[in-house]
Order: C-alpha cells, then structure tokens, then sequence
C-alpha cells in the first residue's frame, strides 16, 4: 500500500492514443461553414470549370454506374456544356477513361490516373471475382473446372476484341460461344429468382482485370449498351503497373485535396481499403490531423491553408454525383434526411443543393418537366434561382426523361 499513488497519476491525454504519425499537438477544428466552403469551391459548385477533364482532375472521378451521372455532372459545373463535350474526351481524344475502381464502382477517370485507381483498388479484386465466377461456373453447370472453363473462355474473349476492334456483348457471343451460357438463380423457397449471362461475368472480370475497357455505347447518352474494346489497343499501352502503396498513397493524396477534411470512416467507405492500407496511406503522404464535428479527420499535407468565402449557390446534382458520394459521414452537408434522399444501400438520388448543403430532391416527370421538393426551409430569392436552375437543366434535356437507376424515395413521389 505504501506504493499506491492516485490513478490520475496514471491518466494520459488523448494525444498518446493516436496513431503513431500524427502529432500530440493541438489540432485545427475545421467548422461545418468552412466545410462547406471549401465543398463549394473545390467541387465548382461556386465557381465554373473549364472543362470535363478539369472536373474529373480536381474531383478525381465522375461516378459512372448510371451512365447519365457523368453527363449531368458536368453540366452542373461547365458553363455551355454539351454532351459532345464528353463524348470527344471519353471516345475521341480517350482523355477519360471508364474504369471499374474503388468499391467495384464504375467511374469515369483522367486517363493518366489509370494507374493509380487500378493498382490501388481495382487489381485486389481480381482474386476474388475470379473465384466466385469460377464457382458460379461449376455450381451452373457449365463445367466441372471452373477456372480451366474460366481461363479459355477469357483467351477466346480477348481474341474476338481484338480482331473486331470493339463490339457489344451480343457480337462476341456469336464469336465466343462460352459467352452464350447462362446461370439460373433460385430464392431459398425454390422460386426463380434471376438468370445472369456469363457474357455480362466475363466482360466484368476482364474490366476488372484491366485487359477490356467499356468503350462508346451502341445507343444515346442514357444508355448503359457499351461497346467492348482491349484495353492496351484503347489506351495504346497496357496499364502501367505500379506498386499497390504508392497507387494508394497518390490517390488518397488527391482525393485529400478534393473532399477534406476526410474521416476515417471516409476514406475506409470511398476506397474500400481495409484499415491497414488506409492508415498506411495517411502515414506515407503526412497528412495533417483536423477535428471536425465528427471527430477526427485529415486534410493533404499540401493543403491550402485559409479562410474560404460563405459558400453561395444553387445547383441541381444528378443522382450518384460524386459531390454528394464524396463521404460517408454526411449530416454536415444532408441533414437528418438520408431517409428520404437516398435508396437503402446508400446511393444518393438526384438532390437539390443550396449553399453548401442538400435542401431537397428533384425529378423528371414523364412529360418532361423538370419538379422538385424541399425538405429544409430556403429564403424566397434562393427559391426562385432553383427554379432558374430547374428551367436550365430542362432546356438542356431537351425531353429527355432521365430515370436514376437508383432513385431515393422522394425522387420517386416527386416523379410520380
């Protein structure tokens, strides 16, 4: 007893219990408004872009799983934008490039950033998307050997590719007759429950695999119909293989730039790295401690430092926009109103944006009119520019009636 001292003496600041690279000293709190500030001018929300590649450059990549995000992404942010505009970056000049990426997530990237999105999320998937089409292979029916089946039917797919030059899955199952196979799937209480062609499996795994490549679909911009390429004749080389740290220290550096201050809960959401590789990164790239309200966070070593001007705009964000993916923690720029403004897993419909946060929905009525509904209340001059915006985005589409391929539930009372 005569060595018992107070547990005080024993207590230590919170500073030792941080990760080993971030430093004990006090950290800047970074406030909600300076958040949305700096949303607002990184993302050109508050200011114009010059062009497609430019956005796809500061805000890493356009979400492309519905192929009309990336076209109504940059109409957002480009003043006189037109849809050749992308088309000529995406299918002429191949300055973007449609890659499959973080969290087995399409994206429209700048094609100098290949490299970086495959080696540092795309190439670890590959494993595992072959084991499983492989499996769905021998538990089909198809085979007995579902990585030998696997191996030749790739080979045969390749092929076809490349003496076509490009080709929709239709033509290459003429060509390779494996592609034509189907897998039936059944619910648990024995009813059908979907087939999957193996064509729509085998064209996934070599995306993933960085050897094809979605090239100009066979229809209109809305359409997710693409035409299939070999990815070194598109790109002229094969994707460049780098080491998997550098790949995610120079991609998490960037993305840094775009969306921080970035929790971890952040970047482990929109990299769907594991918890080593994302601290790792951090580590390798110093990034510098912030607090937000949500806790810790991180912002790029090579971050500016200053007082960004209030935010002020109004803007009509498609569904999937890569502004309102860019977090997973989200209520200082949402609300309470994930509910109702994105679908159960998590994809944000089409959202009304004012000044720095979400205040609503908007949707495309089969007449074609554009009609939207808030769910935060909006002074009456802001109001009218969201009308202004409404009208815009209307003209642009031209009749078009743009249905999200992941609608939230008030997108759909709206459309009605």
């Amino acid at each position: 007893s005569c060595f018992l001292l107070p547990a005080s003496c024993f207590l230590l600041p919170a500073s030792c219990f941080l990760p080993p690279f971030l430093s004990s000293t006090a950290v800047r709190f970074m406030s909600v408004e300076e958040r949305r500030a700096r949303l607002a001018a990184r993302h050109f929300l508050s200011s114009p872009a010059g062009g497609v590649e430019e956005v796809a450059k500061r805000l890493v990549a356009y979400h492309s799983t519905d192929p009309t995000t990336v076209y109504l992404s940059a109409l957002a942010r480009i003043p006189g934008f037109q849809r050749s505009d992308l088309d000529a970056a995406l299918y002429d000049r191949k300055s973007l490039v449609r890659v499959v990426g973080m969290r087995r997530t399409l994206w429209v990237v700048p094609r100098d950033e290949v490299p970086a999105v495959h080696n540092s999320s795309t190439r670890s998937l590959i494993a595992a998307e072959r084991k499983r089409t492989a499996r769905m292979v021998e538990e089909g029916g198809i085979a007995s050997d579902g990585n030998e089946w696997l191996h030749h039917a790739e080979k045969r797919t390749i092929a076809a590719l490349r003496a076509r030059g490009e080709a929709v899955a239709t033509d290459l199952t003429k060509d390779v007759p494996e592609l034509a196979e189907k897998i039936t799937f059944y619910k648990k209480d024995g009813s059908l429950l979907g087939t999957v062609g193996m064509v729509t499996r085998i064209l996934f795994l070599l995306a993933t695999e960085g050897k094809a490549v979605r090239a100009r679909p066979k229809g209109t911009w809305v359409s997710g119909l693409y035409r299939w390429a070999p990815m070194e004749a598109w790109l002229g080389t094969p994707i460049e293989s780098i080491d998997a740290v550098t790949a995610r220290a120079s991609l998490l550096d960037r993305w840094l730039l775009a969306f921080g201050p970035g929790t971890e809960t952040d970047i482990g959401w929109w990299t769907g790295w594991t918890k080593t590789h994302m601290r790792a990164a951090l580590e390798s790239i110093g990034a510098i401690p912030v607090e937000v309200d949500g806790g810790p966070a991180w912002i790029s070593a090579a971050d500016e430092d200053g007082d960004p001007s209030r935010p002020r705009f109004v803007r009509l964000l498609p569904s999937l926009d890569p502004t309102t993916m860019g977090w997973k923690q989200r209520e200082w720029y949402l609300g309470e109103h994930e509910a109702s403004l994105f679908d159960r897993n998590g994809n944000a419909g089409p959202t009304v944006w004012v000044d720095g946060r979400i205040v609503g929905a908007w949707a495309v009525r089969k007449s074609g009119e554009i009609a939207w509904e808030l769910v935060e209340s909006v002074p009456a001059a802001r109001i009218a520019e969201i009308e202004i915006e409404a009208v815009r985005l209307g003209e642009w589409l031209e009749g078009t009636v743009v249905s999200p391929r992941f609608a939230s539930p008030l997108h759909n009372a709206i459309r009605g």
